[in-house]
């Protein structure tokens, strides 16, 4: 039985949490014995880009091209994928948790009737029905819950399943649908998205600074880091509230959620609020100069030390292994 994979895209490059959907669908499809894993993309994408999702663990990419479906048009997708889910004869679609994703799915949950889990962590348990583990809580906590309807939708958490790289060509198949009209009622006018280099929310690691740093004029160390590691740049709440960077790089519970595999926090206590934010975070370091900093409980590797020491001199170890 096939599994489809809805991917999602940004200026026609797949986004690194569709391709972990896609071999996280792949696992599945191994543990539950076979099955084509097809993986759906929407709009207007690079072909090498298709091309990664074969990689990722799909043995075939439907490509429904149409421009009118780059603006990321909520009804529309979600007929789109479940027309495409109908033609495959799938039982179970698998996903990215995002914005546009989740509430993709929620609309198929409904129009598919089939039990639907976000927040994914890992793989199933079928030694007892289909039991799903999903992180609840910000992070803080997981549930098991039973999944016995015959189509299911899985939303999975960012960083949950290793992306799969050494899987052979999938084959792409272009496909024309009819999508009623009345699904691109709603206009998207414009977009306004925060500027950088990596943005936040897509980003593998984030460099992050706090109060420690005493004012803005400081930022270029966080910079400096962050451009040799490809990094993304965030800041604490206090930070953003006083005007020393912009709001759209506060993270923490009423900012940014994060997910990256590194998060380097610099100057930063830990109040729950910015812990909340980045939990989900693979590995944590921690860079702080009072060793009772809240933040170190919470860190995988932690620095006591004074930043403005330490960044130059981690800064140019790393210019000097890569």
């Amino acid at each position: 039985m096939s599994i489809l994979v809805y991917i999602e895209h940004a200026e026609g490059a797949i986004k690194k949490t569709s391709l972990e959907a896609v071999s996280f669908a792949h696992a599945l499809s191994q543990q539950t014995g076979g099955g084509d894993v097809v993986a759906v993309g929407l709009g207007t994408i690079a072909e090498d880009q298709l091309a990664k999702a074969g990689e990722a663990g799909a043995s075939k990419v439907l490509y429904v091209k149409d421009s009118k479906l780059d603006a990321g048009v909520i009804q529309a997708h979600a007929d789109a994928v479940a027309q495409i889910y109908e033609k495959v004869g799938a039982k179970t679609l698998v996903l990215a948790t995002s914005s546009l994703g989740s509430a993709v799915a929620a609309r198929l949950a409904i129009r598919l009737q089939a039990g639907l889990v976000s927040n994914v962590v890992e793989l199933p348990d079928l030694s007892s029905g289909y039991q799903v583990k999903r992180s609840i809580y910000t992070g803080k906590a997981f549930a098991l819950t039973t999944v016995d309807t015959e189509h299911k939708i899985l939303a999975i958490k960012k960083n949950a399943i290793d992306l799969k790289t050494d899987g052979a060509s999938a084959s792409v198949e272009v496909v024309s649908l009819e999508i009623d009209q009345a699904n691109f009622a709603t206009t998207i006018i414009s977009t306004d998205q925060a500027t950088g280099e990596v943005l936040l929310p897509e980003a593998d690691i984030v460099v992050s600074g706090g109060r420690g740093l005493k004012g803005p004029e400081n930022w270029g160390m966080i910079e400096d880091l962050a451009k040799v590691l490809g990094a993304a740049t965030g800041c604490s709440k206090p930070v953003s509230d006083i005007g020393w960077r912009p709001h759209h790089e506060h993270v923490g519970q009423t900012g940014v959620k994060v997910a990256p595999t590194l998060y380097i926090a610099v100057g930063i206590s830990g109040a729950i609020q910015h812990l909340a934010g980045v939990n989900s975070s693979k590995y944590i370091v921690v860079i702080n100069k009072d060793p009772e900093a809240p933040f170190f409980k919470a860190a995988d590797y932690g620095i006591v030390g004074d930043a403005f020491e330490v960044l130059p001199k981690l800064t140019e170890a790393i210019k000097a292994v890569i």
